[in-house]
């Protein structure tokens, strides 16, 4: 493999595992910061043990992600230094903001609410809770801004072939972020919800002790799950809508639409090759008219396929790359603008499946724990700990259909906006050999790997450990000092 294919490959291992860590941080900080004001209103033991225990998980999740969330931002000058020429002007902002955040509010707050225990007022130390859980939110915000300026450049004009910024208010209000926003935030939430279902559905089964808590638990996470992915639709359908204006080939790839149609058929699943352009050896299974509704909001649009969208694209942005060392085996070279179809066409599905059966797992386990019922059948929790992996695996999937969906560019451009404001993904990457791309690929892939050995080893620990690992008996004072040398507060 070349150095481009080589630093797609690191970018995309390193991202995609942060990014295991990043919805859960999100969704279950909020989810605990709600157990401690239930706590604080009511004075149930109940909320106090969940708030710990569930409490514990994040804390671990969270020092994974800011582990792997420093790596990304590394790879930008490391792999990808002239894609950060480009765009350092204008991402300078937000990933400033969201490093204030990330690193000062969220990492005090979250200090003072670790080590706050018995020493804060309940209050005060709720708040903190709260203060880190909403800075999480922020942070994420600020993030997906600038990726949605990767996705829809505004805000900036062209000055000496790159961009400068014009307006970060722009940036932060583009209709692009607004419409991803909700739909992370909400598959956040599917994941956090998910991943209180699996936990609490083995617990309940296996033992007796604390079931008011694994019940509360389940019951919680399920109803997260369900209302998590009504969001998802709405939001989806939002995105899909300004994917239409945006970025039609990825629209069309999402379908591995070939050839305009009007109206359009959503394909449900496809048999043959969606790898071909011209489709020519696909059967599809196909809801008519529905393409042309999610696109437009209307069941007789047209929707542009691939094969008509290339030329346009070449009559707009070129047909061939320019003769550029840099470029390496692509200098001079007609330019693909078709997305990996494979890809793009079978990871939207995977998307939508994956979140379905979440919200499947949801509705049965809300349906079996119904009116105090403990379901004894061993596929219960098994069938829970399995739904954890679902939400996980629809937001993966997303991301890279997402991300893969835009090439050839990494900046995409925008239909109505400056004109030249894009760039090529082959034009983004370092002036690095391929023997040194490699070598960073398989170190940073080896560590990731043991970072990974650390955190499931962590996870199980405590999980196992259920409430007694994290809360005294009833009855029996807690010591301060011991209880943070345990890491249990």
């Amino acid at each position: 493999m070349d150095v481009l294919d080589l630093a797609r490959w690191q970018f995309g291992i390193t991202t995609v595992y942060h990014f295991l860590m990043v919805p859960l941080t999100i969704g279950l900080s909020l989810l605990v910061a709600g157990m401690q004001t239930a706590w604080v209103r009511t004075g149930d033991r109940r909320y106090l043990a969940m708030t710990k225990f569930w409490g514990k998980l994040l804390l671990i999740n969270f020092a994974m992600g800011v582990v792997t969330g420093i790596v990304q931002e590394f790879q930008f000058g490391m792999a990808w230094n002239e894609y950060s020429r480009f765009v350092g002007d204008v991402f300078g902002a937000p990933l400033a903001m969201e490093g204030l955040v990330a690193f000062f509010v969220e990492s005090t707050f979250l200090g003072l609410w670790i080590f706050g225990w018995d020493r804060l007022p309940r209050r005060a130390h709720l708040a903190c809770a709260w203060a880190f859980s909403l800075a999480t939110i922020a942070s994420a915000y600020f993030i997906l801004a600038a990726n949605s300026w990767m996705q829809h450049p505004v805000g900036v004009e062209l000055v000496d072939g790159r961009p400068r910024l014009t307006s970060i208010w722009a940036v932060l209000g583009n209709s692009t972020v607004l419409a991803a926003f909700p739909h992370a935030i909400a598959g956040a939430f599917a994941v956090a919800g998910t991943f209180l279902v699996g936990i609490a559905a083995w617990h309940l089964w296996r033992s007796t002790s604390d079931s008011d808590v694994w019940r509360s638990s389940i019951r919680l996470g399920a109803w997260v799950g369900v209302v998590a992915f009504v969001a998802l639709v709405v939001s989806g359908d939002q995105q899909s809508k300004l994917m239409f204006r945006q970025q039609p080939m990825k629209m069309a790839s999402a379908e591995a639409l070939c050839h305009t149609e009007q109206p359009a058929g959503f394909s449900v699943f496809a048999v043959g090759d969606v790898s071909s352009p011209d489709c020519e050896n696909v059967k599809s299974i196909t809801v008519p008219a529905l393409l042309s509704f999610l696109a437009n909001n209307d069941l007789d649009s047209k929707v542009t396929g691939v094969t008509d969208l290339v030329e346009q694209y070449r009559e707009r942005y070129g047909e061939f790359y320019p003769q550029d060392p840099r470029l390496g085996e692509l200098s001079g070279r007609p330019i693909d603008y078709v997305p990996n179809l494979p890809v793009t066409y079978w990871g939207f599905r995977l998307m939508v499946g994956f979140g379905a059966l979440a919200v499947l797992v949801g509705v049965a386990v809300l349906w079996l724990t119904r009116r105090g019922r403990v379901p004894r059948s061993r596929w219960f929790p098994r069938l829970a700990l399995a739904g954890i992996a679902t939400p996980f695996l629809a937001n993966s999937f997303g991301w890279i259909f997402t991300e893969m969906g835009r090439q050839p560019f990494v900046v995409a451009p925008n239909p109505s906006g400056v004109d030249g404001v894009w760039m090529f993904t082959a034009r983004a990457v370092s002036g690095l050999s391929a023997g040194e791309v490699l070598t960073s690929l398989i170190a940073l892939t080896l560590v990731y790997g043991v970072l990974a050995v650390i955190e499931v080893f962590l996870i199980r620990r405590y999980v196992r450990g259920g409430v007694a690992a994290v809360l005294p008996p009833s009855g029996e004072p807690s010591r301060r000092d011991d209880a943070v040398l345990s890491f249990a507060y």
